[in-house]
């Protein structure tokens, strides 16, 4: 599986990929998972995007991400917010945290770039027993004309095409987008799925928005500079020549949750 850089665009991700929704905390609460006073690690956290909301609902929770680039942008986000979310170099596969020390694993966008066997034997190792891990993806949904004119437009820089991102790629058969080789993998390694379920909902941009948030996806990510400039340049003009400067667009998204549980 061919690893992205999402450093390269770490400040379009930053900005743009603050779209989580409260529906998902209320969804969350609704299956009785709180994180008031729990001990949480938010892996692959990016630029913090939920880690800050974790925080924001009183988890003591860190930020684990491999690239710097991401952290760098967490941080002065909070230091431009006066937060102090703490952030840590590391990946899903050696975190560098403490042994059975989580009550809550997080992982959101980010599954499908792990070594899994090797991650879940790390999540294991740091979450209590009984601990909780939380499987999460989002994003925009294909049927908007915004977004069929985007992946045409894309689409012309990929020799290979608009090839699901990861490990997502690898597998012949999904559920709700994810790959089914993943539950198998997670009941194998003594997670118990509690949980399965999605939701949708819409994220609206203005034209200079939707360029910046199709910059931070692994496809675009995955680009040399001038490719991803060209690609860019590109869908900036047929965007706005198709809707106008000053265009809005509310682009439908879904989110997917899977809550699991650590046996003993």
């Amino acid at each position: 599986m061919e690893k992205v850089n999402f450093g390269t665009v770490a400040k379009s991700y930053a900005r743009s990929r603050n779209d989580i929704p409260n529906t998902l905390f209320e969804s969350l609460q609704l299956r009785n998972v709180s994180f008031e006073g729990k001990k949480v690690a938010d892996i692959g956290c990016g630029s913090g995007t939920l880690t800050r909301k974790l925080m924001f609902r009183k988890a003591d929770v860190i930020g684990i991400d491999p690239s710097e680039e991401l952290l760098n942008e967490a941080i002065a986000i909070n230091k431009d917010n006066y937060l102090n979310v703490p952030y840590k170099k590391g990946t899903a596969e050696a975190t560098g945290l403490g042994e059975g020390e989580y009550d809550i694993v997080t992982v959101m966008r980010a599954w499908h770039w792990f070594d899994r066997e090797a991650a879940l034997k790390e999540i294991n190792r740091i979450l209590k027993k009984r601990g909780t891990l939380i499987v999460a993806d989002s994003g925009f949904t294909s049927g908007h004309p915004v977004v069929e004119s985007t992946f045409a437009v894309i689409k012309k820089y990929l020799k290979d095409g608009l090839k699901p991102p990861g490990s997502k790629g690898q597998s012949n058969q999904r559920i709700n987008g994810f790959p089914v080789e993943w539950f198998e993998e997670w009941r194998l390694n003594s997670f118990e799925l509690r949980d399965f379920y999605k939701f949708d909902y819409t994220v609206t941009f203005s034209n200079e928005q939707w360029i910046d948030r199709v910059e931070s996806v692994s496809w675009l990510a995955g680009m040399n500079d001038s490719e991803r400039q060209a690609a860019l340049l590109e869908l900036s003009g047929t965007i706005e020549k198709q809707y106008g400067e000053e265009a809005t667009h509310a682009i439908g998204h879904s989110c997917y949750i899977c809550i699991l549980r650590k046996q003993g």
